[in-house]
């Protein structure tokens, strides 16, 4: 696990930008993001290398660890009000909180969002939006289609508030 560590925190809360915190992820998508890295089907040449040769067995004893690792906390920066209101209202406006769950903590394959750094968010948000992102499925990209880019920074700054 170090290595994994030493990029999305000593606990599973990373302090490097655009990397994600892992601590407190679900198993069932950790997992379906390990086999994407090892199979190539996600691109990065650190996450791609750190799992190749990996068995199933491996993927699957590295998600149910790191799932188990505590949540990120949320920022500790203070909240702008009508920032964290206008970030809320389009949660539900676009209905993120029917497949991340109501407090955005994840569900099975579906990612936990809440208390994700910010910066990652938005860079992943709008990878989706562009397609330059892809996911097991073509889901988060459709759902990102309509969404205008100008409700991209409300949606990553309430989430990772949470």
């Amino acid at each position: 696990m170090a290595p994994c560590l030493a990029c999305h925190g000593e606990r599973g809360q990373s302090t490097v930008p655009e990397v994600p915190s892992l601590g407190a992820q679900t198993a069932p998508y950790l997992l379906i993001q390990l086999f994407m890295f090892r199979e190539k089907l996600r691109n990065n040449e650190i996450m791609n290398e750190a799992v190749k040769g990996f068995s199933d067995d491996d993927l699957r004893a590295f998600a149910d660890a790191l799932a188990k690792l505590p949540a990120p906390a949320a920022s500790g920066e203070a909240t702008d009000p009508a920032r964290m209101a206008r970030g809320q209202a389009l949660v539900q406006q676009y209905r993120c909180n029917v497949c991340h769950a109501p407090d955005l903590g994840g569900r099975e394959a579906v990612p936990r969002i809440a208390g994700q750094r910010e910066d990652f968010l938005l860079k992943t948000l709008r990878e989706y939006k562009t397609n330059q992102r892809p996911g097991y499925d073509a889901s988060m990209g459709d759902v990102m289609q309509p969404i205008p880019d100008t409700d991209i920074p409300d949606l990553a700054y309430f989430s990772s508030r949470q």
